[in-house]
């Protein structure tokens, strides 16, 4: 499992997935001939799913992944795209570019979480210390309100109300409430490097690297196995 290789391209007006493409969509699952599909397809949808992905990856620096290659992955998304294409109902007040960018920003999320976990299982903490390839990817927009935003506010209520039950050690509960504050204070902080993270900690917290460390994982899989559940049910449950 590698990392994948990020390849920088400039960036073009968003004009890729516009409403003939959400007409070509309809008129795809409307269609009942197959060389019909086939050539909508190809012709007016492919285009904008494989910008759609590319988008996506790039912007939310979805690189964790089983593949070397980005066209492998968007390969991968689109295949699960097409998988889901029929599900589209325009009646529902939906746009199809919001609808089918929810889609891959939900498969990349699942899927970039279990691959970063096992990368992190297998290296050091030491490695994961000096080495910021292994920063916690916290590159969104935290002001703007979607998926992760509205489940990281129940999981921070969460973790605060059961702060103790979760930490029953008033050392490890101090070091955790402190990782809590950072995410609590997330729009004021314009940085989420991993060692900005770690110095900000310690000025709340006298601890060493280890210890920080030792719990942000503990809060890590917590958030983790149970965001994964929030985006596959719609709903939160941390019992």
């Amino acid at each position: 499992m590698s990392e994948v290789k990020r390849k920088r391209k400039k960036k073009t007006k968003n004009q890729y997935f516009t409403q003939d493409t959400e007409n070509a969509i309809i008129r795809y699952n409307n269609s009942t001939d197959p060389e019909e599909r086939s050539r909508i397809y190809r012709d007016e949808i492919h285009y904008a799913f494989f910008k759609l992905t590319e988008n996506i990856i790039h912007t939310f620096k979805f690189y964790y992944t089983e593949v070397d290659e980005i066209e492998h992955l968007q390969h991968e998304v689109i295949t699960f795209l097409l998988d889901k294409i029929h599900l589209f109902n325009p009646e529902r007040g939906a746009k199809a570019f919001s609808y089918f960018g929810t889609i891959v920003k939900r498969y990349l999320i699942i899927q970039n979480t279990k691959n970063y976990k096992k990368r992190i299982d297998k290296a050091g903490v030491e490695e994961l210390h000096h080495d910021l390839k292994y920063s916690y990817d916290l590159d969104y927009n935290p002001t703007e309100k979607d998926d992760l935003a509205d489940f990281l506010d129940e999981y921070l209520k969460y973790c605060t109300n059961n702060i103790y039950t979760l930490f029953p050690k008033e050392k490890d509960a101090k070091v955790a409430d402190a990782i809590l504050e950072v995410f609590r204070k997330r729009e004021g902080i314009n940085i989420f490097n991993k060692k900005a993270i770690y110095l900000y900690i310690r000025e709340m917290v006298d601890v060493k690297t280890p210890h920080i460390t030792r719990i942000a994982d503990q809060l890590g899989d917590l958030f983790k196995s149970n965001y994964i559940f929030y985006l596959e049910n719609g709903y939160v449950d941390f019992d």
